[in-house]
């Protein structure tokens, strides 16, 4: 789950930092303790620029357009500490885009459970109500742990997108409104749980809920382009492959509902640093000027 995200204005210059540098472990209490070590660590992550092609760890591939960077798992990693969140040591990459040079950017984790093959016979089961009742339980354990690491707390208030199952694609689908209870801020957690042969990759976007609407044709078409390696495909699956211990409904609610429930985990990407308006993300307006001026220059 996330929340509203603001990256303080220190670390805003950093993401045009001109030398990549290795991005570095992060710290094992799961959190950046103050503002220079929230600085270094943000200086640290390597981003790889669209239009490209991105290795989504060692299980799929995903197109990075030309208007977002990404980083691999290190950075993902190091990505969640400075935002504020205990990494659960799934994620393989952050996806961070702008769609034109006004609006405000917006980004999508990938993170991958490696439970094993998720049955979909239970996909036309789908309980919205009881599904929301599990998260919201999930969401207050969670919030125990982020008051005893002295964060923030957060509260979902319910779906902007009841689950949905593609059996084309073998993606669930669903998006949830989540506030801030400090600033009673509200931002959008858009989930698709990818199905493959070894498990689930989870693709969530974190986004401004004004700028949904016209963000979702690009968040589709990202979706549409990652792909799983030859051989971990959800239709290569084969007799003797490992069997996750739940099915398609339990995916909404984390995995292993309760367990995650009881853990907290379902409340781990619960608060985000939202960029700042002005001087956030020079690297990508300054994709969108140089576009402007390339279109004047050939005119």
């Amino acid at each position: 789950m996330y929340v509203s995200f603001r990256i303080p204005t220190l670390l805003l210059g950093l993401l045009v930092t001109a030398a990549p540098v290795r991005a570095q472990a992060a710290p094992e209490d799961g959190g950046a303790s103050d503002a220079s070590t929230a600085e270094m660590l943000f200086a640290s992550i390597e981003w790889q620029d669209g239009p490209d092609t991105a290795h989504v760890g060692a299980e799929s591939k995903v197109v990075v357009p030309e208007n977002c960077r990404f980083t691999g798992a290190p950075g993902a990693r190091t990505f969640m500490v400075v935002t504020e969140n205990p990494p659960s040591g799934n994620e393989l990459g952050v996806l961070l885009c702008q769609s034109s040079e006004e609006g405000e950017p917006w980004f999508v984790v990938f993170s991958f459970d490696d439970s094993g093959y998720v049955r979909d016979d239970d996909a036309g089961e789908l309980d919205a109500d009881a599904i929301l009742k599990t998260l919201q339980e999930g969401n207050r354990q969670g919030n125990a742990e982020r008051r005893s690491r002295g964060w923030g707390t957060t509260t979902l208030t319910g779906w902007v997108r009841a689950p949905y199952y593609e059996p084309r694609t073998n993606n669930l689908t669903w998006a949830t409104n989540l506030r801030d209870d400090a600033s009673s801020e509200i931002t959008v957690n858009h989930s698709v749980r990818l199905l493959g042969r070894g498990g689930v990759m989870h693709a969530d976007l974190v986004i401004d809920p004004s700028q949904l609407t016209a963000t979702m044709p690009e968040f589709d078409r990202i979706v549409s382009t990652h792909q799983f390696v030859s051989g971990r495909r959800y239709s290569e699956w084969r007799e003797g492959d490992k069997l996750a211990a739940y099915g398609v409904t339990a995916l909404v609610a984390g995995g292993a509902g309760a367990i995650a429930a009881k853990s907290g985990l379902l409340a781990k990407f619960a608060k985000f640093i939202w960029v700042g308006v002005l001087g956030a993300l020079a690297w990508l307006r300054s994709l969108f000027s140089g576009r402007k001026q390339e279109r004047e220059d050939a005119q």
